[in-house]
């Protein structure tokens, strides 16, 4: 009988813990500002409407067009090179002017660059308007994720930061398979479908903007120290922590690149049915993201966010490598499962460190110049596709061999971050007189 009691009493402490649970987490929904409801929302849209376009852009180039892979590299790097640079001063200028100018602006381009992209017919037109893709975009995603931020209490931004790339992936489980349906590798429908949605995103966005005005940072205000373009770049560039951040996410995000260039060409020129099978595998990839995200996170937070990138990071390379040794689609998928633990691994918990170790004045700054890690995104192109040119589809091995070992090379930068940031939460704890922080462990 005593054990029938504990046991039920075992159970009806567990049913009110969870209804604890259940209940702190309706609270902390409802506390969420709207603009941040506003963001996450139209960001499953965007999201869908490009995913169901742009990861298409390397099949149809190279089938539709008769492009080599290597001038459909050039292609496809040009959007992230502009964005090198871009980010940076997305987030810088959102710093001085506010979040609301630059958002508006460039969602607005952002809608036409897509009308352009679906009229375009030559290969040097899709270079220019990919440009232009490139700087819409870095120019939107930084100064959003600032906001969020801006608006987020500080104990909160955790969960909203896996909410906004949980809603990257509600967006890509569908849109891929909308742009097979619609054919995305052999027609521009899908582009114009993407410009309607970013139109109407853009539209909300200046609804709640007007409506909540009151909370957003219209940029440096009068009184305070104004914020210098070298004062900001050196501030971000000397951080001793955030130079081999920087540095080593470049080959991660390099490794992650390949999955939207040298991937995809690789298997429309191997199989018969390599674009259908790269669809499936990009809805695979968003599904086992809303699947794995949060349990991955629940385990990350309990070590130092650079371990999650150390690990996401050897995920990456040792699905690359796999990639080069399957023949069948659901191998691949498979495949997709591991390169998606990496994907969260890295992304997830990169956002959070940015947010951990910058400086409030800063913030928008931090998280612009992080985004000249997409270094790795205009080199995985062009290294893939000078690889397919130089060895060819039918030998695998010698493509992505090079390509594993190049994304591996990020691992001594980032254990030289963890190493620093032991000592700089190490040296704070001492000055407080408390323990060191989780955040270095």
């Amino acid at each position: 009988m005593s054990l029938g009691l504990w046991g039920g009493g075992k159970f009806f402490k567990e049913s009110g813990q969870r209804r604890e649970h259940k209940r702190q987490m309706k609270e902390q929904l409802r506390s969420i500002h709207p603009l941040a409801w506003t963001i996450i929302a139209g960001t499953i849209f965007g999201r869908m409407a490009t995913s169901m376009s742009i990861p298409f852009l390397s099949i149809y180039l190279t089938t539709r067009l008769g492009v080599s892979p290597f001038h459909t590299g050039v292609i496809v790097s040009v959007s992230s090179l502009v964005g090198i640079f871009a980010s940076f001063y997305g987030g810088y200028i959102s710093d001085r002017i506010g979040r609301r100018k630059v958002m508006l602006v460039s969602i607005a381009s952002w809608a036409l660059v897509f009308v352009a992209f679906a009229l375009a017919e030559a290969a040097w037109a899709f270079f220019v308007i990919n440009a232009l893709n490139g700087l819409c975009r870095s120019l939107f995603e930084p100064t959003s994720r600032a906001l969020l931020s801006d608006v987020t209490p500080k104990e909160k931004r955790l969960l909203i930061y896996n909410m906004r790339y949980a809603a990257i992936n509600v967006g890509v489980v569908a849109g891929p398979l909308l742009g097979l349906l619609l054919g995305s590798a052999s027609t521009g429908t899908p582009f114009m479908v993407a410009a309607g949605v970013y139109a109407l995103y853009g539209v909300l966005l200046l609804i709640q903007f007007a409506r909540y005005a009151s909370d957003l940072r219209v940029g440096t205000t009068t009184g305070e120290a104004p914020l210098r373009m070298g004062e900001a770049f050196r501030t971000a560039s000397r951080d001793p922590v955030f130079m081999p951040i920087l540095l080593g996410t470049v080959f991660c995000v390099m490794g992650y690149a390949h999955s939207n260039s040298t991937m995809p060409q690789f298997l429309s020129l191997s199989f018969a049915e390599g674009t259908r099978w790269f669809t499936y595998m990009l809805t695979a990839n968003a599904i086992c993201v809303l699947a794995f995200q949060y349990p991955l996170v629940r385990l990350a937070s309990r070590f130092s966010p650079v371990n999650s990138l150390i690990a996401g990071n050897l995920c990456i390379a040792v699905s690359l490598l796999l990639f080069s040794m399957l023949n069948t689609g659901w191998l691949f998928i498979l495949d997709m499962v591991l390169f998606t633990i990496g994907e969260v691994l890295l992304f997830t918990m990169l956002d959070v460190l940015i947010d951990q170790i910058a400086d409030a004045q800063y913030k928008g700054t931090y998280f612009g110049t992080i985004g000249f890690n997409n270094l790795g995104s205009v080199l995985a192109p062009l290294f893939g596709g000078w690889l397919l040119d130089s060895y060819g589809h039918t030998a695998p091995l010698a493509v992505f061999v090079p390509i594993t070992l190049s994304v591996v090379m990020g691992i001594p930068f980032l254990l030289v971050a963890r190493r620093r940031l032991a000592q700089r939460t190490a040296g704070i704890a001492a000055e407080a007189g408390e323990p060191a922080q989780q955040l270095s462990s």
